[in-house]
């Protein structure tokens, strides 16, 4: 097998059988990282130097710093090295001349810490790495015990297990970092759901609820500290050795196997062989050996050593002792970990300021979760304060911030799910799901939906484009593009929401005029970079509907479909929608189908999805699709006509739970937005408590507050509030609606001279965009 790089060969380990005194049956493997060209920790380096490297948070020859005494330096510095890094290692005396000898032999700066503190080695080894930090700026830390890349960099362990092996009942690792066997197991778990999960501690160890003991003599697993990737609700049994047990099953591995290995994989090696007694005919035994023996030499492997440690003196047991979970122990001891709850921290990703946003604060907690809110600014939220929501205050736009936020304050086993309400950070959702591993859509799925443009050419690929269309980049540009298209035409933003600067053009002269304010855009309305793209885009008359759509990852399933009413133009302002839409049963299987097989073609297949559509003369037309649920309180609709809470459902799909979708039809329920009818500052509204007990209102909601400058809507940050209804007709429901609008007033005062441009605030953002 060649390979072009040294980082490249990382990995594709070997897996071989073992032999055993139990059951001939029984099968027993051992997957042999250590012969990765230095250890397992090549996996974890590689992944965290790259993604650091694609996200920008490692630039081109700016240095890298690890804290490490063993095969995690090592990786660091293969991988650093190799690609240009100057490698900074702090380790203490623990670590075997070899690889010092290797270290330094790649080129790496090597500092040793001269003492313990009160936490153990690994506390002292942080502390230099802080001063090492502050004097080389700019230094990337891999952060191995909280980094998500350590875990996420056992994906393909895992890949190549199922690979090799195909089905197998038990797998077996060390616990160091809390990387490799959670990383591993919970890849696994997603192909073999009924996997048990073993790990190995040693004695001394904190990792398992013991007692620390930091002169313990092994290295590669174990710790003084608890690190945020440890995540045990993934974990069966834990077995504990001590120094003289592993040692002693290190020796028998290599005479037994002639596998010179470290005493990770020693351990790992005797409790192997004690679950090949116990297993049941049949059963398939997997270990994971992370290192070889050339790092112990001194230690492990040496008679000197053992004498001037007296590690003889330590008890050695043949067989586990089971104990309660909890219990000290000093030799080889195993217990079942005790049923742990959830994971019950869901994050949020900022969230619509109004409408869903803080609903969904509510949902969480109804659903029994802790919800956690990312944000920029949380002063943004209405609402947010009296809801006593843990928040994290980092930059939202920027992937790197976010993440060495998470890092920094979020622990793996806690971490339920991701997700957000707003349109604006789905992207950015997608790929922290799989960071952290979390159920959701790729990222490039998520980025793909954002840009309108792209998804025309994917659609249009699929043989599912109706409408004409061109993407442009300059306004010298777009005469051409409307000559393609015909006239009239439509030009909107490829990257917005809420029909921001969509214009319906019937000249040219419209079209370039609009094209230019688009392109003249720097910012939305998040602070996010704008595309600066144009999309040129067929007018199409007739009905719009949405269609809001729910994945499972096996199959779409239809919620329903929409009926929606939008301003007339030249800018496309929806006013109101009712849920369900009366449509023939021909024309609504025709649009759900269009839908799906659009939703296929670019691969939205995890969660709610909300795609809008036209119907004309040619058929069904998509229009965009929306990674997310509807906006403009559509799910509320769907909630109060049809009993499916699709917020509820998005929180649960996040976090891998088994949805509730019900295919019944109860009612209708519709939302009207109140709008101002000509330019002004708005002093107030009339008659909002009396429209509020209208027989059959749901609902009414004023979202602007005075002294806010209005006017006619442009876009859906010109809603000023609304009015929800439900009612066993369709008719009813409208009925309701007109005669609620009607009745509330909007007091202007004014009327403020020109039509000028008001560009929305972030916290005018509409319900739901």
């Amino acid at each position: 097998m060649i390979f072009s790089s040294v980082v490249d060969a990382i990995g594709h380990t070997p897996v071989v059988r073992l032999r055993h005194d139990g059951p001939d049956d029984v099968e027993l493997y051992a997957k042999l990282e250590l012969q990765n060209l230095y250890g397992m920790k090549d996996r974890v380096a590689r992944q965290a130097v790259l993604e650091a490297r694609r996200t920008g948070e490692l630039p081109e020859r700016a240095p890298i710093i690890e804290s490490s005494s063993g095969t995690m330096a090592l990786g660091v510095a293969l991988v650093g090295t190799s690609l240009g890094h100057p490698v900074h290692i702090v380790t203490d005396p623990r670590t075997d001349r070899i690889t010092l000898a290797k270290l330094r032999a790649l080129g790496c700066t090597v500092h040793v810490v001269e003492a313990m503190s009160a936490a153990g080695w690994q506390s002292a080894r942080l502390e230099r790495l802080e001063q090492l930090l502050h004097d080389l700026p700019g230094a990337f830390w891999p952060q191995q015990y909280q980094n998500p890349d350590n875990p996420l960099a056992y994906r393909a362990l895992a890949g190549e297990l199922l690979e090799d092996l195909g089905e197998f009942d038990t797998v077996v690792g060390s616990v160091g970092s809390g990387g490799s066997l959670c990383g591993t197991s919970r890849e696994l778990r997603a192909a073999l759901p009924g996997l048990r999960v073993v790990g190995v501690d040693c004695v001394g160890s904190v990792l398992f609820d013991q007692p620390d003991r930091p002169r313990r003599l092994q290295s590669g697993l174990g710790n003084s500290l608890r690190p945020a990737n440890l995540d045990r609700t993934l974990i069966d049994e834990v077995h504990w050795l001590n120094d003289h047990e592993a040692f002693a099953a290190t020796r028998d591995l290599a005479r037994d196997q002639h596998l010179f290995a470290g005493n990770t994989s020693g351990s790992v090696y005797q409790v192997l062989l004690h679950l090949a007694r116990q297993a049941a005919p049949g059963s398939r035994i997997v270990g994971i050996f992370a290192d070889r023996g050339d790092r112990y030499v001194d230690t492990v492997y040496d008679d000197a050593h053992w004498q001037s440690t007296d590690v003889r003196s330590l008890p050695r047991r043949h067989t586990p002792e089971r104990v309660p979970y909890g219990q000290e122990v000093t030799a080889w001891s195993c217990a079942e970990l005790r049923p742990r709850q959830q994971p019950r921290t869901l994050l949020f990703v900022e969230s619509n300021t109004t409408g869903t946003g803080m609903l969904a604060l509510d949902k969480a907690r109804e659903l029994g979760f802790e919800p956690l809110l990312v944000t920029s600014d949380p002063d943004r939220y209405r609402g947010l304060a009296e809801r006593s929501c843990a928040t994290v205050r980092c930059d939202t736009n920027s992937l790197v911030a976010v993440r060495r936020a998470l890092r920094d304050t979020v622990r793996r086993e806690d971490c339920a799910a991701v997700t957000t309400t707003s349109e604006f950070y789905l992207p950015l959702v997608a790929e922290l799901a799989r960071w952290l591993a979390l159920p959701g859509n790729p990222p490039e799925v998520m980025t793909l939906c954002r840009d309108k443009a792209r998804v025309r050419e994917t659609l249009s690929g699929a043989g599912l484009c109706r409408t004409r269309f061109a993407a442009v980049d300059h306004a010298a540009d777009v005469p051409e593009a409307v000559r393609r298209v015909g006239l009239p035409c439509v030009v909107k933003p490829v990257d917005d929401s809420g029909s921001m600067d969509v214009v319906r053009c019937a000249t040219e002269t419209e079209a370039v005029a609009a094209a230019r304010t688009v392109l003249e855009r720097t910012v939305n309305v998040r602070g996010q970079r704008a595309a600066r793209t144009v999309l040129v885009e067929e007018y199409l008359d007739g009905p719009e509907y949405s269609v809001e759509m729910f994945g499972t990852g096996d199959e779409t399933v239809c919620v329903g479909i929409t009926e929606k009413h939008v301003t007339d133009g030249p800018h496309f302002v929806e006013y109101r929608h009712v849920f369900p839409a009366a449509v023939p049963a021909a024309l609504a299987a025709e649009i759900e189908e269009t839908v799906a097989a659009a939703l296929a073609a670019v691969g939205l297949r995890h969660g709610a999805s909300h795609t809008e559509v036209r119907v004309s003369g040619d058929g069904v037309a998509v229009i965009e699709i929306n990674g997310r649920a509807g906006g403009g309180m559509i799910p509320e609709l769907v909630r109060l006509s049809a009993g499916t809470d699709l917020l509820a459902e998005q929180l649960r799909a996040a976090a891998g739970l088994p949805g509730k979708l019900r295919a019944d039809q109860d009612g209708y329920a519709g939302v009207h937005f109140l709008t101002a009818d000509r330019t002004g500052v708005l002093s107030g509204f009339d008659h909002l408590s009396e429209a509020a007990r209208l027989p059959g209102v749901a609902q009414v909601v004023a979202t602007a507050e005075p002294g806010r400058t209005v006017r006619p809507p442009r876009h859906a940050y010109d809603r000023l509030g609304h009015v929800i209804a439900c009612g066993r007709t369709r008719a009813e429901v409208t009925e309701t609606l007109d005669r609620a609008a009607g009745l509330i007033g909007i007091r202007l005062a004014g009327p403020t001279p020109g039509e000028t441009d008001v560009r929305p605030k972030e916290a005018d953002a509409p319900c739901d965009t």
